[in-house]
This record gives structure tokens, C-alpha cells and sequence, in this order.
């Protein structure tokens, strides 16, 4: 009796998990702003599938998109709460992100700082029906399925979704050469603390937001007007004590900047440009939002 031969392929639930595992962590991920709050919604994504009946299941990825953004949804709200009481101006985190995610425009728009602190600005089920209709171009029946609404409201809210955005977002698309120029330039000055240089490339509307969460020193509320931050950003940076040196990188799908200081991982700093000027500057200094500088994250839709 021949016997059966053994193979490491994982049982169906993990072989579907884990092929639709880094799409599933995107949309956790564009709904919370947090990827530590989106590995925690996968987990329980999974602990539902584990116990679901695959026969039942016409269209996996469809099902599994449905569980995760259930999951979104009810972080999401806790998450609010969460930011009540936090301190100081709370911003996304940031992932470190392969080159590669820039060739999908619409995607590296979609997980870009700009982007998710619009986002914010929606309430959950419109972030949802959003991300879930403009980000991965899910079919009105298939988001009502996963924000528990009628094809028809899905519609509503994912009209008035658009317009919330289309107002807040950027006005025009950026180029990842044009926005390595302005950091090129944004770095220049601030290296050498040049104030003229920062006026040169700052919009006067331009706010400077700044995320320590309590944890280290940072701008307590938001920075605004070219002058203002043009001053705090050429002596605040070159006077922190130690050996302070910036480092191009890509930051969620664009070009962004980390700061080291004495050789560790001190910030994050990612910026919005409208009309080739920086009018928001995001500075990341919690070190609980920085975990995942150490490695690339790969997202997909």
C-alpha cells in the first residue's frame, strides 16, 4: 500500500488567509490609521474565518473583506474614544513602505499622511463605504454587506464621502519627483537652519503638526503660517542635544524623511504639497507609532 504523501501546504482557511492577508491588513489599515489597530482587527478577522464553513462561502476574498472591515468599524469607534484624551495632536502611523507601491497611484494616494488625516475627518461608516469604493473599487451590494446598509444608503453615503474628500484633499496630483524636490529642499534648509530657504518652499497657509503622545517632547497643538514654522523648524531641530542626521526614505507609498539622533530612530517626517509648496508638514515622534520603521510593510488592493 502506496501511503499518502505528505505536503506543508497549509489547510484551505490559512491558504485563502494568507493570500488575501496583505489586501485585508491595507483596508484595516486605510480605515484606522493605525497599523498596530489593523494587525489586531486581522487577528480577529481570522479567529472569525477559522470557525467559518468554506462550502458556504461563494467569494473568499469578498467574505474576508466583509470580516475585516466589521472589525475596522468597531476599532474605529473605540479608536475615537481613544483620541479623546490624547495628547497633543494625534497623527497616522507611519509604515515604511517599498518603492515598488509608488506605480499604483491611486493606492500610494489613498495611504499617504495627507490622505489618512482626511480620512479622519469622516465619520466610521462614511470612511468605510469610502475606502471600500474608491481605494479597492468594491461593488455597492458587496459594502453594504459590510457596513450593514442597504445598497441604496451605501450609495448616499459613499456620494457625500466624495464630496467630504474631493473638498480636503490635495488639489492636484503630485509627482514622486516633485515632491523629492520640495524634501530636498525642505531638508537643505532645515539642516542648516536656513529660514529663507524654508520660506522659499512653504505655502503661508502651510501647518506643522507634531505627534510625541505624551511619550516624547513635541508641538502641543498645530503650527500655523510659513513664518511661524519656518522659525520653530530652523531652531528646533538643530537644537536638540546629541548628533542629529535626516534620511530620505519612502513613508506610505511617498517620499518622506527620518530623523536619527545619535544614531537612533528620534521621528518621522512626511509632507502635504499643493502647487509644488509644503502646506503640512506631519512630524511622528511616539515611539509606539514607529514600530514599523524597522521593516517594509507591503500593501495591496
Amino acid at each position: 500500500m502506496v501511503g499518502t504523501p505528505q505536503t506543508d501546504r497549509p489547510d484551505p482557511a490559512t491558504e485563502a488567509f494568507l493570500a488575501h492577508r496583505n489586501l485585508l491588513f491595507t483596508v484595516a489599515y486605510e480605515m484606522l490609521g493605525s497599523a498596530a489597530d489593523a494587525e489586531d482587527a486581522l487577528q480577529e478577522t481570522w479567529l472569525r474565518w477559522a470557525g467559518v464553513d468554506l462550502e458556504t462561502v461563494r467569494d473568499q476574498r469578498a467574505y474576508l473583506v466583509r470580516i475585516t472591515t466589521r472589525q475596522a468599524l468597531t476599532r474605529l469607534r473605540t479608536l475615537g474614544r481613544r483620541k479623546e484624551s490624547y495628547v497633543g495632536p494625534w497623527l497616522p502611523e507611519p509604515l515604511l513602505t517599498a518603492p515598488d507601491i509608488a506605480e499604483d497611484v491611486a493606492l500610494a494616494d489613498s495611504v499617504s499622511m495627507a490622505m489618512l488625516l482626511v480620512l479622519e475627518t469622516l465619520a466610521p461608516t462614511e470612511r468605510a463605504v469610502f475606502v471600500l469604493r474608491e481605494v479597492f473599487d468594491l461593488g455597492y451590494d458587496e459594502i453594504a454587506e459590510a457596513v450593514d446598509k442597504s445598497p441604496a444608503a451605501v450609495r448616499q453615503i459613499a456620494h457625500r464621502a466624495r464630496a467630504h474628500v474631493a473638498a480636503r484633499r490635495p488639489r492636484q496630483p503630485v509627482s514622486p519627483a516633485e515632491t523629492r524636490g520640495a524634501l530636498d529642499a525642505f531638508q537643505r534648509a532645515v539642516e542648516t537652519g536656513d529660514i529663507q530657504g524654508l520660506l522659499d518652499i512653504l505655502a503661508p497657509d502651510v501647518v506643522l503638526l507634531g505627534d510625541g503622545g505624551g511619550i516624547k517632547q513635541a508641538v502641543p497643538r498645530p503650527i500655523l503660517g510659513a513664518d511661524k514654522v519656518a522659525r520653530l523648524l530652523a531652531g528646533g531641530w538643530g537644537k536638540i542635544p546629541g548628533s542629529t542626521s535626516w534620511r530620505p526614505t519612502q513613508v506610505n507609498g511617498h517620499p518622506a524623511l527620518v530623523v536619527q539622533l545619535d544614531g537612533e530612530l528620534d521621528s518621522v517626517v512626511a509632507l502635504r504639497i499643493d502647487g509644488g509648496l509644503i502646506t503640512g508638514i506631519y512630524a511622528v515622534r511616539n515611539p509606539e507609532k514607529l514600530s514599523h520603521m524597522d521593516r517594509e510593510t507591503t500593501l495591496s488592493r
